[in-house]
């Protein structure tokens, strides 16, 4: 038996992602979904295959250049796209005579080819499709004599009640002399072909399955469910090894300002959580390297973060200890009354001074995504600029020129890492990122950790619109920090003051930003309702840093708190 593989396409629906990366060579469980089908097909007893590729062709034809798959493989280059017929008709001479199987680069599937080929020579028909019912794809008409009577809805309506309606899975068998059908000149769909043979009453056979897997990788979210598919299984077994494997459900978690999106995956009594990062061939500087990277370091230096039990860089999907649904901001919200609010605070504080003094030593720079420091460029840019650029000028429409402020925004990032207590620094230090589990809390988002004044991370914790500490809590909070900070990193006491009443206007600025952004350009409307909150508090916290330090930024303040 020979074979040909499809793998020309553009892969439209995973761009970006496929301008650099041919769809036939995303991997799934390490293994390029082109790979996984010649292992597939050398299994089934195939002697000879050819790979059709247009699209990013030499890396396609790297690949099979660099792996030695126990056949012979080749490349069938098309400079113009020949589609499914003219491929095949391309291909004649290397086909041959025999029967040959034409199969889709881009599935993933535990089919019996071997069987399908073998059915396919004792039936006698000429063409053989696999078939199977995976609405909503169903698009062939089927009988009860298994035979095709149509494409996409093209039979008569009166037989529907004797015809099933079901999907083509990607996979022909099919006879020698029906390349002498394929028209000889440029792009020929094969579906063409089948339809005057129907016309013609040839029969075309449909080969059921049932029981069986198959996914396609042809869009992001298909994707992501074949890794899903192909990984998660091991990591349950590796997680939890006292336990029988069990089937795995896939669950989709609400999410909050990331892009990122979050699953809760369950086997048996057994439950881990995935983060999907989305699709990232480059790995180096990217987010999901950071998590991974930053994650795995502070679990190993014993702070209260998720085990990262496994990860797929490519796919993006990272599998995570799962510590329930429970954050600071419902303990906050549920709490019986400050003094108990209090106590919660000092301990996540001293996870807040933990991250300097058990995790500084050994970070390394490079890890870290944008930036590797929280610098005079990031509070400039990430801060300051995006504040005007969100909130004031696209959400608010205030058409502000960031130049009238550039030397206010100067002062503020220079006061604010002159006075800084250095150490590693979370960067999203608030009630949301903070989980409670069985009376213990957790950090999550840790992504952005790096280098930086350890009061960000307070000013983040206590200025949070999400749990509204009231001036009085806020104040005994940062006194306590200040004496910690003092006792256990020798950090000047008045110094972190100072630093800290920077950090807040920093931080606010930041957090309207990303208000803003998020409300109109995400569209996730729920984060206005904290707007009037955020807002209103930026004018005190300037005035408690520095009450003559930054006039045009007061008056803007003002305005914005008067709404």
């Amino acid at each position: 038996m020979k074979a040909l593989i499809l793998a020309a396409g553009f892969g439209t629906r995973l761009a970006p992602h496929t301008r650099t990366v041919p769809k036939a060579l995303f991997p799934v469980a390490g293994i390029p979904v082109l790979g996984r089908m010649i292992t597939n097909l050398k299994r089934a007893g195939c002697s000879e295959i050819a790979v059709n590729a247009h699209h990013l062709a030499h890396r396609i034809r790297s690949y099979l250049a660099e792996n030695d798959f126990g056949l012979p493989v080749h490349l069938s280059h098309e400079p113009e796209i020949l589609g499914t017929g003219g491929a095949i008709r391309h291909l004649a001479d290397f086909l041959g005579d025999n029967p040959f199987m034409v199969v889709n680069a881009d599935i993933v599937t535990d089919i019996n080819l071997a069987g399908i080929y073998r059915r396919h020579r004792k039936h006698g028909a000429r063409v053989t499709l696999v078939m199977h019912d995976r609405a909503p794809f169903n698009q062939v008409w089927v009988d009860n004599r298994n035979q095709i009577v149509g494409f996409k809805r093209s039979c008569n309506p009166a037989d529907h009640g004797r015809h099933r309606e079901m999907a083509f899975t990607g996979i022909h068998v099919i006879d020698a002399d029906i390349i002498r059908r394929i028209p000889g000149d440029g792009f020929s769909d094969i579906i063409f072909v089948y339809r005057q043979m129907l016309d013609e009453g040839v029969p075309i056979h449909a080969h059921v399955v049932t029981d069986h897997y198959w996914q396609d990788v042809g869009s992001p979210d298909r994707y992501r469910d074949a890794v899903v598919d192909a990984v998660a299984p091991g990591v349950f077994q590796t997680a939890f090894p006292e336990e029988q494997p069990a089937a795995v459900q896939c669950r989709r978690l609400s999410g909050d300002g990331s892009d990122r999106h979050w699953f809760r995956l369950t086997a048996g009594r057994h439950r881990l959580v995935m983060a999907d990062h989305g699709i990232n061939p480059g790995l180096p500087g990217s987010e999901v390297n950071a998590f991974v990277r930053i994650g795995t370091h502070l679990h190993r230096c014993g702070l209260p973060v998720p085990r990262i039990h496994a990860h797929d860089g490519f796919s993006g999907l990272v599998f995570l200890e799962d510590l329930g649904d429970r954050h600071l901001q419902q303990m906050v919200r549920q709490a019986p009354g400050n003094s108990h609010v209090e106590m919660i605070y000092r301990r996540v504080i001293d996870t807040l001074l933990d991250l300097t003094e058990k995790a500084a030593d050994g970070f390394d720079p490079a890890w870290t995504c944008q930036t590797r420091s929280y610098d005079v460029e990031l509070i400039l840019d990430k801060e300051c600029r995006y504040f005007v650029d969100a909130f004031l000028n696209n959400y608010l429409e205030m058409a502000v020129r960031y130049d009238n402020l550039a030397a206010e925004f100067e002062r503020l990032a220079r006061c604010t890492i002159d006075n800084g207590i250095d150490g590693l620094i979370h960067r999203d230090f608030q009630s949301r990122n903070i989980m409670v589990r069985n009376d213990r809390h957790y950090l999550i988002d840790f992504q952005g950790t790096r280098y930086g004044p350890i009061q960000y991370d307070l000013a983040s914790l206590l200025i949070d619109p999400y749990a509204g500490l009231d001036q009085d809590l806020q104040q005994r909070l940062l006194n306590y920090a200040a004496k910690q900070s003092a006792k256990r990193l020798d950090g000047d006491y008045d110094q972190f003051i100072r630093g800290y009443r920077y950090c807040t206007i920093t931080r606010n600025l930041q957090m309207l930003g990303a208000f803003g952004f998020l409300s109109r350009i995400k569209q996730k409307k729920a984060f206005e309702q904290w707007i009037p909150a955020a807002a209103a508090m930026l004018a005190g916290n300037i005035h408690r840093a520095d009450r003559h330090g930054f006039p045009e930024l007061t008056t803007i303040a003002k305005a914005i708190a008067m709404g």
